[in-house]
């Protein structure tokens, strides 16, 4: 394979350097992949589910609300339906229950008959609710991938982050470790490798939407999970790709983040995410067609909703703040994550929603900008919540409304030791992975970038700069909100640039460069487009800089 130069260049800056290395990562089939067994206690996990289903003990499968939880439960359906059982599952309500096990499920489990509960995607902070199933009579098999804290339930817990675990790969989604789960399953009881291979299709789209890492294992696992997806043979699966527009063959890992993710996470978000997992497992026709469209009229109620509560933040914006926390009073809780990841990309910093329940307590969730970690600075103060949770770039957290002011200090010291450390505060700026000079550009070149392929956390589509002499500007867009510009590199290749982010922010140093005839540094992604028979290179502008002889 005759790879460019800047695309070895790319490579190199994420990491990947050897000669091995870079075979492994563009290889159409990585072997990149753990043995299940160095997991912690999946001996012990395995044994405990093929005894029950020996025994004939009933199984339930207890998973999250979101795409990965989703995915994770009919993997582990699948899986147990294949080895003679017929296990139930239970996926708590956003609203009523929140994320988690909680006592009141785990009651209502054991009376329906449930011997021994597995979880996905959760479970491992739960300490008393595990507590609460070994006094009720359950036994119980948590799986997850979270971060634990100083207490670990006292059961079988199968986590690549917990101590002691000697998995070399710790970044696994939930149905990546349920995956490693079925792996072991299928190889002690003999089952045909099948099993595993048809539900790839779920890995990848768990993984994409969990938005892990997507490097190592990972990787290995998105890519076959991908190719498993464009020819799935999952009834509601495909049902869903049909009513979103997509087309099984042309699926990527922006198909799965941008379309299929938010449509499972939409069922979730409005109320009920079992119809997603109800989708994910049907096999009647009519059943597919009815579900699928309940998921589809729940996203277009999201977005509806999303847009209205994100109008409504703009009002409490407070410009130059080195943090954001606004308090609705009545916000969809379902979607306030949302709006405060797209909040946090228009201000870049930290951006906090609460949304009051009514009773003296909030809501609350958090999106971070890079150099920022929240679950790190919020934990300096998780005396203040009553439920708090998360990782570096997101948390999520219950608190009392009369400590909020309290939380609002957190933060601001938290920032200011950040900002002590750095000499500022983190600009949120996109780094260019490669400069690119007008000969490196070419048709090959955006070809070739398709080979780092999927996208994601830690492996993000190419973001280039390019010295560029603006020419012609103009807005565009409903109310000129974003900006067109075409120009010229040294040397007199033709560019445009687009900018969709920030477009205001952007405009004066073009309008300079093109005034004065000068040069600026364009950052980000590069691809060729075609109108009317015509093709061109467009960059999808993520960032503007001076020229360093500008």
């Amino acid at each position: 394979m005759d790879i460019r130069p800047a695309i070895v260049r790319i490579l190199n800056k994420r990491g990947v350097v050897t000669r091995e290395e870079i075979s492994e990562f563009l290889s159409d089939k990585p072997r990149l992949t753990y043995d299940p067994f160095l997991l912690l206690n999946m001996e012990t996990g395995v044994d405990l589910i093929l005894s029950a289903i020996e025994d004939g003990r009933r199984i339930c499968i207890y998973g999250d609300y979101d795409a990965d939880g989703i995915t994770s439960v009919a993997l582990l359906m699948d899986v147990l339906t294949a080895l003679g059982t017929e296990p139930a599952f239970y996926i708590p309500s956003r609203f009523d229950e929140g994320y988690g096990l909680n006592c009141a499920a785990l009651d209502k489990i054991k009376a329906s008959g449930i011997d021994l509960v597995v979880t996905v995607d959760c479970g491992c902070t739960s300490v008393e609710e595990v507590r609460h199933a070994r006094e009720i009579g359950l036994d119980i098999l948590v799986t997850d991938h979270h971060n634990l804290k100083d207490e670990i339930p006292a059961c079988p817990l199968i986590d690549p982050k917990q101590p002691d675990c000697p998995y070399p790969f710790k970044q696994l989604a939930g149905v990546g470790v349920a995956f490693k789960l079925a792996q072991a399953l299928v190889e002690t009881a003999g089952l045909p490798k099948e099993v595993l291979t048809r539900n790839l299709d779920l890995v990848a789209v768990g993984t994409i939407g969990d938005i892990v890492s997507l490097l190592d294992e990972n990787r290995t696992l998105t890519k076959f999970g991908l190719r498993a997806l464009n020819i799935t043979r999952r009834p509601g699966l495909t049902k869903l790709i049909e009513k979103t527009g997509l087309v099984k063959g042309h699926l990527d890992s922006g198909s799965v983040s941008f379309v299929i993710v938010p449509h499972i996470n939409a069922a979730g978000r409005m109320g009920d995410a079992t119809l997603a997992a109800r989708l994910m497992l049907a096999k009647d026709p009519e059943k597919i067609e009815a579900l699928a469209a309940r998921i589809l009229e729940a996203n277009s109620e999201r977005r509806r909703i999303q847009e209205d509560i994100y109008d409504r933040c703009l009002e409490y914006v407070e410009e130059g703040a080195d943090f954001q926390l606004i308090c609705l009073e009545d916000a969809h809780e379902g979607v306030t994550g949302i709006v405060a990841g797209k909040l946090k990309e228009q201000c870049r910093v930290p951006v906090f929603i609460l949304t009051e329940l009514g009773d003296g307590t909030a809501k609350g969730t958090g999106r971070s900008i890079e150099g920022i970690d929240v679950f790190a600075m919020l934990s300096e103060g998780k005396e203040l919540f009553e439920r708090f949770g998360g990782h570096a770039a997101a948390c999520g957290f219950t608190i009392s409304m009369d400590k909020v002011p309290e939380l609002r200090e957190l933060i601001r010291k938290g920032i200011d030791r950040i900002k002590a450390g750095l000499g500022g505060m983190p600009d949120g700026e996109t780094e260019a992975d490669v400069k690119l000079s007008a000969g490196e550009i070419d048709a090959e070149f955006i070809s070739q970038q398709q080979y780092l392929e999927p996208f994601g956390k830690d492996n993000r589509r190419p973001v280039v700069e390019i010295e560029f002499t603006p020419e012609n500007i103009f807005r565009m867009g409903k109310d000129g909100k974003y900006l067109s510009v075409r120009g010229r590199m040294p040397g007199g290749q033709s560019i445009r640039g687009v900018d969709f982010r920030r477009a205001e922010e952007h405009q004066p140093l073009l309008d300079e460069a093109a005034e004065l005839g000068g040069k600026v540094l364009l950052r980000g992604e590069l691809e060729e487009q075609e109108w009317k028979g015509s093709k061109y290179f467009q960059i999808n502008i993520r960032g503007v800089g001076r020229d360093i002889d500008g």
